[in-house]
């Protein structure tokens, strides 16, 4: 056996040279053990995810979408309710009403006929004449709805419903319950009687909102 072959070989191999044969190193133990824990825990977490994906699809976020839903029915019903300690004004009939017809304007004849008209659609004429002087030929508009405080949520919307585009004012210290109406310019007639039953029923009755309910509901 030549010196240069190397222990174990038994003589079977003989080398010439001066370079050895490569020897294949030994595999580590350590190695192998991290690479089994790697490749379990990798398949560990697709398994999981996959059942997430398959949870999703199939209907497992059914119990999120339907409290969801609950949820905004709730919130859909509590708005439609009216808030605590509130209530809607109770309007007076027109019969209730006693209105003081007043002329603004240059035109005679205009506050009775007017007062004829009121009383016709159920109003109670009170005094009818020319306006006090800090109005007489200062009113533009079509009329000037004069009244006590109180008023303005009863007496006047009601009245405010016979004539076109009216300005309705309070009158600070004044007592009772009659109102005023002030001809003034712009004033043509009153409006259609068809028109002011309509306005007043929707005045009466109001519509409640379309739609309370959030959008992201």
């Amino acid at each position: 056996m030549s010196m240069l072959t190397p222990p174990g070989m038994g003589g079977q191999y003989r080398i010439t040279g001066d370079k050895y044969p490569r020897m294949r190193p030994r595999r580590r133990h350590a190695r192998l053990v991290l690479s089994a824990v790697a490749s379990v825990t990798a398949l560990g977490l697709v398994g999981w995810g996959t059942l997430q994906l398959i949870d999703v699809f199939t209907g497992g976020g059914k119990e999120a979408a339907a409290a969801g839903a609950t949820a905004c029915v709730k919130q859909a019903a509590a708005s439609a309710k009216p808030a605590a300690g509130t209530s809607a004004a109770v309007l007076p009939k027109p019969a209730q009403i006693t209105v003081n017809v007043f002329n603004a304007t240059t035109r005679t004849g205009l506050a009775k006929d007017t007062a004829d008209e009121l009383k016709k659609r159920g109003f109670k004429i009170g005094d009818v004449g020319n306006a006090p002087t800090k109005f007489d030929a200062k009113v533009k508009g079509t009329a000037v709805l004069l009244g006590p405080a109180a008023a303005l949520r009863t007496s006047l919307p009601v009245l405010a419903t016979q004539v076109t585009a009216p300005d309705q004012r309070t009158e600070a210290g004044r007592k009772g319950a009659t109102v005023d109406l002030i001809i003034g310019d712009a004033f043509k007639a009153l409006t259609p009687q068809a028109s002011a039953a309509k306005a007043l029923t929707a005045l009466s009755h109001p519509e409640p909102p379309a739609n309370t309910t959030k959008k992201h509901c």
